[in-house]
């Protein structure tokens, strides 16, 4: 049996443990997702609803006829996808987990919306958040410290 993994949404209020292997994962490029979550694409990984417990219930979408979509209602953090029939998988979304870094993605799903240039960014800049000092200095002012 594999070990357990969290996750939950950005503010805390909903939490959830999982404990069986992940049967794929993959960047969703649909476009109900890139509306659902306002990006060009979305991380899932697909587990049996066996090994699901959540914390606290979340709140629920219904993001089309077929499917709806668990989220936070107090953050609006993006938890996820599931089919409103037959369901024995759900969707999770990887950048909700505490430790995101067990998933590589498979495939890309909903090809026909992929934003190719958003597909393959290898070779731009990229920066650290500790590198923009007006972040920096934002965090410092509100906190006393910046998150590390």
């Amino acid at each position: 049996m594999a070990a357990p993994m969290t996750g939950g949404c950005a503010c805390g209020r909903i939490r959830y443990t999982v404990t069986v292997d992940p049967e794929e994962s993959y960047l969703c490029h649909c476009r109900m997702c890139q509306r659902a979550t306002g990006s060009v694409s979305i991380a899932f990984a697909t587990f049996s609803l066996d090994g699901l417990r959540w914390d606290a219930e979340p709140d629920w979408y219904d993001s089309s006829p077929i499917a709806r979509r668990p989220f936070c209602r107090q953050c609006g953090t993006s938890l996820g996808f599931i089919f409103k029939q037959d369901a024995r998988r759900m969707d999770l979304t990887v950048a909700s987990f505490d430790d995101p870094s067990h998933f590589a993605p498979r495939h890309h799903f909903g090809a026909e919306s992929m934003h190719r240039a958003w597909a393959n960014t290898e070779g731009l800049p990229e920066y650290r958040t500790d590198q923009y000092q007006k972040l920096v200095d934002k965090w410092v002012e509100a906190t006393g410290q910046f998150p590390g």
